[in-house]
């Protein structure tokens, strides 16, 4: 399809979504909470003739069906963050002590404006796409029970594509990164029981507080002297709690930390690590141990295919010079990593970065903002790589 179509059709529509944009990001709302937020997307979907689906309690799921081909869906989440808001903007959150800041609220305008083009132009492409309308990002994650509950089946997914606002990256420029991308996490609990006793009569207790400082020494050195440091991956102790007065031996002490890896493999072995080793650890050192992990999101991992059909779209579109190659893998995390696992697929950096306007603060921050000028960026590019993977003839047969 000609690019200067896609980009003309995007100018076109782009006063409408940035007006949806700005109406989300004043009515921001937290993870599993999203109820108006879905209202809109489901109106928009609808008014625009696509079948609407519900799923994991606010998901929203549009369908778009264009006789035989492939099954494509985009992804784009929908929740807001428990921050308040210091921007002076005439769309500043109207929710005190909640606020868009992680640009959730453009990935749904983008998407929806990605739906309407889609919609508009049935003649160019065949097959079918879903749009994913995704709650709880920022907490316990929407991806899994939304795929749980069957959105990318019937029809079954064959490629998706996501993006995320990226104020690391200027206005005008997209990032790709082949292979891993985010981290997974995993966050444990470790309760160290010990024996209270006198201050003074160390020898009549077991101080559980010496012990946690073992541990810690001991933990740290499962990353430091058993991975290769060539590999990615951290083990942090956020929180620790014990001691009740500066003369009592401390019976009890519990801490909390989270594990971080790009591997799956690293990942299993650092888990099995922590289970296995450290009730023993504080055994042998006198005391008792509890340990209770909670897993998190997986890897981000792209598929090389697919972000290599991104790149060259960003290519025909923009030019070289808009694509930014992304070196090294974050060590946050996203679950789209659930939906690249069912999928062939990829994550994409949308830059949002603007110095002259002042956008320059990073995502989760009370100051951030986007330039919304990245929304055609991002609207032209999803729907290209929709188009490209579902042009009349199949993909598979064309490359």
């Amino acid at each position: 399809m000609d690019n200067d179509f896609i980009k003309n059709a995007v100018s076109g529509m782009f006063d409408e979504i940035v007006k949806i944009r700005r109406d989300i990001h004043m009515n921001p709302e937290l993870g599993f909470d999203e109820i108006e937020t879905s209202k809109k997307v489901k109106g928009f979907l609808l008014g625009n003739n696509i079948e609407v689906r519900e799923a994991a309690g606010t998901g929203i799921v549009g369908i778009l069906k264009n006789g035989d081909g492939k099954v494509a869906a985009c992804r784009a989440d929908m929740d807001a963050l428990p921050i308040i808001e210091e921007n002076n903007t005439e769309y500043k959150s109207r929710i005190n002590g909640k606020m868009h800041a992680c640009g959730h609220d453009a990935h749904t305008a983008i998407q929806l404006g990605t739906a309407k083009f889609l919609s508009d132009n049935l003649d160019k492409w065949s097959g079918t796409v879903k749009f994913i309308f995704q709650p709880a990002e920022e907490t316990t994650g929407g991806a899994k029970p939304m795929i749980e509950e069957g959105v990318l089946e019937d029809p079954k997914v064959d490629y998706i594509f996501s993006l995320h606002a990226a104020p690391e990256i200027e206005v005008g420029k997209i990032g790709i990164k082949y292979g891993k991308m985010h981290a997974s996490s995993d966050v444990f609990e470790i309760k160290i029981f010990g024996e209270s006793a006198h201050g003074a009569l160390p020898q009549n207790g077991t101080d559980a507080i010496v012990i946690a400082s073992q541990l810690i020494s001991y933990i740290q050195t499962i990353v430091s002297r058993n991975i290769d440091p060539r590999e990615e991956a951290v083990i942090t102790i956020g929180k620790i709690r014990g001691g009740e007065a500066e003369n009592i031996i401390c019976d009890l002490v519990e801490l909390k930390g989270t594990i971080r890896t790009l591997s799956p493999e690293v990942r299993k072995y650092i888990l099995a690590k922590m289970e296995d080793n450290v009730k023993r650890f504080v055994e042998a050192a006198g005391g008792r141990a509890e340990i209770f992990i909670r897993n998190g999101y997986d890897s981000v991992i792209n598929d090389d295919e697919m972000t290599k059909l991104a790149e060259k779209n960003i290519k025909e579109l923009f030019g070289s010079e808009s694509i930014v190659k992304i070196e090294k893998p974050r060590m946050d995390v996203e679950d789209f990593s659930f939906f690249l696992q069912k999928a062939k697929g990829t994550f994409l950096r949308l830059g949002v970065r603007n110095e002259k306007k002042g956008i320059i603060y990073d995502l989760h921050h009370p100051k951030f903002d986007i330039d919304e000028e990245s929304i055609k960026l991002g609207m032209a590019l999803q729907i290209k790589n929709i188009l490209k993977v579902l042009e009349k003839g199949e993909y598979e047969n064309r490359r």
